[in-house]
Formats: C-alpha cells, sequence, structure tokens
C-alpha cells in the first residue's frame, strides 16, 4: 500500500500496550510503536510522534492532518473509571436503565452477573413531565421540581450530567429547558441531552447512550484538549480529526461533544484497512484479524464493506453473550473483541484447565519479558518461548526482551500441569488461538455467515504471529499480512472517509404517509450533517446516503432499505414497499400478504469520497534472499522445534516466494509462517500465505 502524495499526513492510535504512529510524507511511509503511558496517554502520543517526525526528517510545518483513535473511552467504561454522573428522567421511570430488556441473556445460570448501570439509583432523578409519541405534551414541563435538584448536584459532586426524558427523540424542548435550568445552576457541569447524543425510540438503549456518554465526556474532554493544546505547541497548525466506531472521521468540537462515538474507534481503523486490501486483491470474502497487546477484534467483510449496525455491547459481562453488556446506539462496524492480545496472562484454574485473558498485562508492568517488573506468564511471553518474536527487531528495539524470563514466568505457572519447554509455552498459545477461533465461529454463526472460503487478513503486533495457526483452525487456505501490518489500524485511519451519521425516530406508516414530515427531517438531517462534515472536508467531493428503517406492523426488529438522496415524491411510497419487499425476501425467503409496513427512523449519511485503490497484479517471479540468520522456532503444523531461516520483510521484492518454517521479521510485529504454509508476496509487497 503506497502512501499518497501531497502534504504528510499523521495517524495515531492508542491501544491498551502500545501507541501506534503512522507518517507518510513524500510518497513514504514511516510507522513508530511506542509503550502506551497509561498515566498520561497524551504522553505516549507525543513521543511516537516526536520519533516519527524525526525518523522521516519532517516537521510540524509539513504535516497537514491529524487523525487519532483511542480506546480511553471504550477503558474507561469497562474499568469504571468515568466522571460521576447523574440522570435526569421522567417522573415515574427512574428505573428503566436498571429493568433493562427485562429477560435474561442466560437462562440456565441461577447466578447470572448482570452489568451495574452507570448511574446508581440513587442518583437517577425523576422530573415532572410528560410527552407521547408524536412529541405532543400531555404534561408541560415542572420547572420547580428541576430547580430542586440543583443543590443536588454540589451535595453529591456531580461532575457530568444526562437528561433522558421520555419521548424526547420527537421533541426536544423539555430536555433542552432542563439543561437551561441545571446548566445556569452550575456553569461547569458536563450535560448531555438523549435527543442530541441518541434521537431514537427504545427508552433502554438511548438511556443507556446518553449515560455512557455523559459518563465519558469529562474524562475525553480533558484529554483531547490537552493534546490538542500539546500539538499545536510543536507547531502542528493542521486540522485534528478523530475516527469514530462508525469507521469515518469527525472534527475536534464534534469528538469533544460526543465522545461516545470514539468508542472502538482504533478497531473501526483496521476494519477499514482490511475492507481497502480486500478491493485492492479482488477478495469478495474476507476476515479481518487485528491482535494487539490487550484484545483481538476479528471483523466479516464481504464486497470489500464491513459489516456494520446501529448499535453494539460494552463491557460485557460474558464473552460471547449478547445482553450481558451495556447496550450503545451509535453506528458502529460489527465485530468480536475479546481479551486476547499479547499482554493477556496466562493461569490455571482448580479443575487444572488452562485460562488466558481477558486479563492483560499492559504496558504497565507489561509481559514479563519487558523486564518493567511484570512477572505473569503472558501471550507474548509464550512466543518468546517459542522462538517466534525476533529478539534483535522487536518494536523496533525499543523495548529489550528478556526471553529467560519469559521462560521462567512460563513454567512457574504451567509447570505444575507436566508441561515444560515449549510444549508449556505452546499450551498458552493453543487457548489463546482457540479463544480467537471460537469467537471468530459465534461471530459468523450469529451474522448467518460463512466463515469457510474466506482470506484472512492480519494485522496489528501480535496478529501476524498467530495467523497461520489461527487460519489452521478455521479452515482457511490463505493469510495475507499487509505493509505495515504491525500499525494497522493507524494505517487504517489514513484510508477513512471524513462522515458524519444523523439519525431521527420520526414514525410513519406507508398506508398514511407523510411526505412533507419526512423531508422536513430529511432536511433538517442533511444540514446537520454537512455543517458537521464540510469544514473538515477542505473542498473534498462528498457523497451522501439515506436509510429508512422499516419493518411489518407490530413487528420489533427492522430492516433497512436505501432512499434517494434528494425530496421524496408520492412516487417513492411505492419504491419503498418495493424496497422493503426485496430486502424482506432477500433475509426471509418470503414476504407478508395484506400486512402494512411501517417506518421508525431514518438515517443520512454524508462522507467524503475516497478514490478507489489501485489493484494487485501479477508480479514477476524473484529469487528468494539470503536468510538474516537462523533460529529455533516452534512449529505449530509439526508440533516439534525445528531451524527456522529469518528474513528481513524488505528484502523480500514483489514476485519472492519461500517455504515454511520461516520467520519474517519487520520493526512492528514478525509474521510466523508454519511448515503448512508457503510465502508469496504480491505487487503490492503484502505477504500472502497459502497452505500448501
Amino acid at each position: 500500500m503506497t502512501a499518497a502524495s501531497g502534504p504528510a499526513r499523521l495517524a495515531v492510535d492508542i491501544g491498551g500496550t502500545f501507541t501506534d504512529v503512522v507518517l507518510e510524507s513524500n510518497g513514504r511511509q514511516v510507522t513508530v510503536k511506542v509503550l502506551t503511558t497509561p498515566d498520561n496517554p497524551e504522553q505516549g502520543v507525543l513521543d511516537g510522534v516526536a520519533k516519527a517526525m524525526a525518523e522521516a526528517g519532517a516537521q510540524a510545518a509539513e504535516v497537514g492532518l491529524i487523525i487519532h483513535g483511542t480506546t480511553l473511552a471504550t477503558n474507561a467504561l469497562i474499568e469504571r473509571k468515568g466522571a460521576k454522573t447523574a440522570l435526569i428522567v421522567t417522573e415515574g421511570l427512574r428505573d428503566s436503565v436498571e429493568m433493562a430488556y427485562e429477560n435474561r441473556f442466560e437462562q440456565y445460570d441461577i447466578n447470572i452477573d448482570r452489568p451495574d448501570p452507570l448511574v446508581p439509583r440513587y442518583l437517577r432523578w425523576p422530573v415532572t413531565e410528560r410527552l407521547n409519541a408524536a412529541g405532543e405534551v400531555l404534561r408541560p414541563l415542572d420547572e420547580a421540581s428541576v430547580a430542586a435538584l440543583a443543590p443536588k448536584l454540589a451535595e453529591h459532586g456531580i461532575e457530568s450530567l444526562a437528561i433522558g426524558l421520555i419521548h424526547s427523540y420527537a421533541n426536544p424542548a423539555h430536555e433542552r429547558r432542563v439543561a437551561e435550568i441545571l446548566g445556569a445552576a452550575a456553569p461547569e457541569l458536563s450535560i448531555t441531552l438523549s435527543s442530541e447524543v441518541c434521537p431514537e425510540i427504545r427508552e433502554y438503549e438511548r438511556q443507556s447512550t446518553t449515560c455512557a456518554n455523559a459518563y465519558v465526556r469529562p474524562l475525553m474532554a480533558r484529554y483531547l484538549t490537552q493534546l490538542e493544546r500539546d500539538l499545536r505547541a510543536r507547531g502542528f497548525a493542521c486540522p485534528f480529526l478523530l475516527m469514530t466506531s462508525g469507521g469515518g472521521l469527525t472534527g475536534f468540537d464534534t469528538a469533544v461533544a460526543f465522545p461516545i462515538r470514539l468508542v472502538e474507534s482504533g478497531p473501526a481503523g483496521g476494519a477499514i484497512l482490511a475492507s481497502r486490501i480486500a478491493s485492492e486483491c479482488g477478495l469478495d470474502r474476507v476476515l479481518s484479524f487485528d491482535m494487539g497487546g490487550t484484545t483481538a477484534k476479528i471483523c466479516l467483510i464481504d464486497d470489500a464493506a464491513p459489516l456494520t449496525s446501529r448499535s453494539f455491547e460494552v463491557a460485557r459481562a460474558y464473552r460471547f453473550m449478547k445482553g450481558s453488556g451495556l447496550p450503545l446506539r451509535i453506528p458502529a462496524i460489527e465485530m468480536v473483541e475479546i481479551g486476547a492480545g499479547g499482554g493477556s496472562i496466562a493461569s490455571v484454574d482448580a479443575l487444572e484447565r488452562i485460562n488466558v485473558g481477558p486479563e492483560s498485562a499492559g504496558a504497565e508492568p507489561g509481559p514479563a519479558c519487558y523486564g518493567r517488573g511484570g512477572s505473569e506468564p503472558t501471550v507474548t511471553d509464550a512466543d518468546v518461548a517459542l522462538g517466534r518474536i525476533d529478539i534483535e527487531s522487536f518494536a523496533g528495539g525499543s523495548v529489550a526482551l528478556d526471553p529467560d524470563a519469559a521462560n521462567r514466568a512460563v513454567a512457574r505457572v504451567l509447570g505444575p500441569l507436566g508441561l515444560d519447554g515449549p510444549l508449556a509455552a505452546f499450551a498458552v498459545s493453543e487457548v489463546v488461538d482457540e479463544n480467537m477461533a471460537n469467537a471468530a465461529r459465534v461471530h459468523a454463526i450469529e451474522w448467518g455467515k460463512e466463515i469457510s472460503r474466506r482470506t484472512l487478513i492480519a494485522f496489528g503486533g501480535a496478529a501476524p504471529l498467530h495467523a497461520t495457526r489461527l487460519a489452521e483452525k478455521l479452515g482457511l487456505d490463505q493469510v495475507i499480512v499487509p505493509t505495515g501490518a504491525g500499525v494497522g489500524s493507524a494505517i487504517g485511519f489514513l484510508r477513512a472517509p471524513i462522515a458524519y451519521d444523523v439519525v431521527r425516530s420520526r414514525y410513519q406508516r406507508l398506508s398514511d404517509f407523510d411526505i412533507g414530515a419526512v423531508n422536513a427531517a430529511l432536511a433538517e438531517m442533511q444540514a446537520e450533517a454537512y455543517a458537521i462534515v464540510e469544514p473538515a472536508a477542505a473542498g473534498a467531493e462528498l457523497a451522501e446516503e439515506r436509510l429508512a428503517y422499516m419493518r411489518y406492523l407490530g413487528q420489533g426488529h427492522e430492516i433497512t432499505v436505501a432512499l434517494p438522496t434528494r425530496a421524496l415524491e408520492a412516487a417513492d411510497v411505492t419504491a419503498l414497499q418495493a424496497g422493503f419487499d426485496a430486502a424482506y425476501i432477500r433475509l426471509y425467503g418470503r414476504t407478508i400478504p395484506n400486512l402494512d409496513v411501517e417506518v421508525l427512523s431514518w438515517t443520512l449519511t454524508v462522507k467524503t469520497v475516497v478514490a478507489e485503490p489501485n489493484p494487485a497484479t501479477a508480479a514477476t517471479p524473484q529469487p528468494a534472499p539470503t536468510p538474516r540468520r537462523v533460529r529455533e522456532l516452534f512449529d505449530s503444523a509439526t508440533e516439534k522445534t525445528v531451524e527456522a531461516p529469518v528474513y528481513a520483510r524488505a528484502d523480500l521484492k514483489p514476485g519472492t516466494t519461500v517455504p515454511g518454517p520461516a520467520l519474517i521479521v519487520e520493526d512492528q510485529t514478525t509474521t510466523v509462517v508454519s511448515s503448512a504454509f508457503e510465502v508469496g508476496v504480491n505487487s503490492l509487497g503484502y505477504i500472502v500465505l497459502t497452505r500448501r
């Protein structure tokens, strides 16, 4: 993947263990990986940026764009380290966020664990008011009931306020007035309105999303403001954009106001990268595999487009169990994420079962082999013990590894099972690989997708180490490791469009369709989206997409139908019915005759047009280079230690083929080639591993 021409562009991705930086300048791509600084995350960013700029010999004035993605919002939700938050609700609806769906997501577990609401009951405060589903006032807002809450803000030390009144998606007037009254009483208070962050039906998801945004907003505002200030102080005067969970870029002000849209922004960049590679290589079925220091992310990509949704869950109490987490109603690229990364800790339970993750050693203290005080065995320690990691080139030489410490840590925990040497480390590796394979299988089944006959695209610091074994477990015959794989998500940021998605719940039946009301809502949504995208797009060509969320009358879930990007006309109602019928048949094989269809919500997305990539072409065969060295490698295909050649990735030119077993090393990662695969390099410089 070649770097773009024009002004230099900088991308930064903060992970749980490493912070990745990519600088594209003068057709050259410089990649850097530094340890994340958890207590002061902006410092890791600044360190990585300085290192990349020095390596490229670039000046701050030459950078025309900075793109940033981060897991800070996600981590704050998972670790419950956000602001002290209160929730204002309509009288009588205080417990909606705790009642949730009123179901048991694991019906046979008598000790079921539910995620606690972000806002405890004593901080959920009712006010007197009521709207109906059309937004009409049934009971006017009692402003005295609102003003009476002002003293509680100081009494409880409230830092952030979520306001989620019933049916406010249809009429935000009462929420806005509550914000005015309490904002005047506490000017420093951070306030989130559900009618702004999630103007959709379904009260529980709307309130959960509003609470989550309020919970992380002060933390993210402080972080982003400080980081922007620090970058400006170092001479970066260019636009500063943020990656969103939906795979688009948004401006600084929007990110500060709605930081919940930044949740899973790093993994979204990885899915964008994999989609781009699928398009370049002409692949219609792809499995994106992103494994970093803390988590592994798996995404299904069909026809060069990742699966997307308007909701997902964070902080699941049960790893693969839908309904066990906090629902967020925001645009997102659909993927499964599990606690399986290089820093995931291995342990043995009372039944002598080996468990790996979800606990992680992170960057502090890190795996035992980092020599930073960590003593628990991790996946990285197992990889070092198996000979998979080239000690001299790890993280570009910025982290000195201690293989003896890795071996000691693994032996101490797994030795009592009668496992020693490479077999103990292999056991750790096998467990984490099977966890990831199982997550991929479950994810595919949930979406009704087939996982076989896909190509695995592996990136992230740890993915190329485990890709061939994961492919073996899933029955996949081809693996692609792109250039810059170790910092793949950050590279994906540079391929993403600037985009913004607006949603409105405006109920309509096709049998009684109010075209004027729908067009008015769409016009309002269009104006909002363009106001956010146009300043950041800097004159780039823009495209628009509109969707209607439709269902048969009385059903509980909707399917999407595309809309024309213009004002609707009378004939479009018939077209909407036809589009719904076609989508319903595609999903369920039939339609339901004589049943009315309703539209619950509308979405409108505006984004910059991204140029089509250059496709891969046939490469002229080249002789294999001389290995840099030979080292002992535990081969997962034969379960034996072998002498494997070590190649520098820079020495492998397009058209080169190399048989496995082998190691291909670069600064940010190592590609492990088992004896079951052979290596080819395509015209774009991507490593293509093919099963023999």
